[in-house]
């Protein structure tokens, strides 16, 4: 694997997993398309590590605060981190409970063009619910909706942050609000689901460091390389959604996904 090879990813990763395009939709697409594939589970696992590391750099004063809140019991931060939690739970039911079936729709390229379909109406559906002026907090109700709405984006295609964002939105949540309270929720969600790729990495299942690929065909000048690109493409990606929810343009990416996921429909109907 090359350096700009590394560059190429790290670039996809960090802008796809925070604009409301689809990570998975695009990797499945890439595969399909290019034969694009991610070389070896220590690259996967390093890429996810970067973008969780974008989440604590843009945030990094607002959890801050609510780690110090939470050290001094204060009870509104006790509050937004129970919601934390509480937003986290329908994913990792989905996510353990029925890991397999989620993994078996990577193999259906239908299913994805079928998913940037409609995650293209979810986000225009943003233009509507910004023009009721969301001013609210986030409560009981709105986490157990973001959660649900990130358990569907585990389904290649459904943007998790385009699902959890709109949905907050439409629950009356305050744009900026509902940007941190997706991307804070996203800590869990995107550190599990690579830690939970940590002992197949280790054991050398699946193409881990054990069985010969990884680190072993990655030289981590290479790993490092697409690691920080990862991680600054992330940051600069938050900091673009954020901005295009306070301008109301974010339906915008709508029009995106209809049309890549028809010409990716077309595409496999005619292979």
């Amino acid at each position: 694997m090359t350096w700009y090879e590394g560059v190429l990813l790290g670039f996809l990763q960090g802008a796809t997993e925070f604009l409301p395009v689809s990570s998975s939709g695009h990797l499945v697409m890439g595969q399909t398309v290019l034969g694009l594939e991610v070389p070896g589970m220590a690259f996967e696992v390093a890429l996810h590590f970067a973008t969780l590391l974008s989440v604590l750099v843009v945030y990094r004063a607002r959890i801050g605060a609510l780690l110090a809140g939470v050290a001094r019991r204060d009870r509104e931060q006790l509050r937004y981190v129970g919601l934390l939690v509480l937003a986290s739970v329908p994913a990792a039911i989905a996510g353990i409970g029925f890991g397999d079936f989620f993994a078996s729709l990577f193999d259906s390229a239908v299913v994805t063009g079928v998913a940037l379909l409609v995650t293209g109406c979810v986000v225009w559906s943003a233009r509507g619910a910004l023009a009721r002026g969301p001013a609210g907090k986030a409560a009981a109700g709105t986490a157990i909706m973001m959660g649900l709405a990130q358990a569907v984006a585990i389904v290649p295609g459904i943007s998790r942050s385009g699902a959890t964002v709109v949905a907050a939105l439409w629950r009356g949540v305050d744009p900026r609000e509902a940007a941190a309270f997706s991307f804070l929720m996203s800590v869990p969600a995107v550190g599990g689901a690579a830690l939970l790729k940590v002992p197949e990495l280790v054991l050398g299942h699946g193409g881990g460091v054990a069985g010969g690929v990884g680190v072993d065909a990655v030289s981590m000048a290479v790993l490092g390389v697409a690691v920080v690109v990862a991680c600054a493409t992330g940051v600069a990606a938050i900091r673009a959604f954020r901005a295009m929810l306070a301008s109301r343009s974010l339906h915008r990416f709508g029009p995106y996904l209809w049309v890549v996921g028809a010409i990716f429909l077309w595409f496999v109907s005619g292979r």
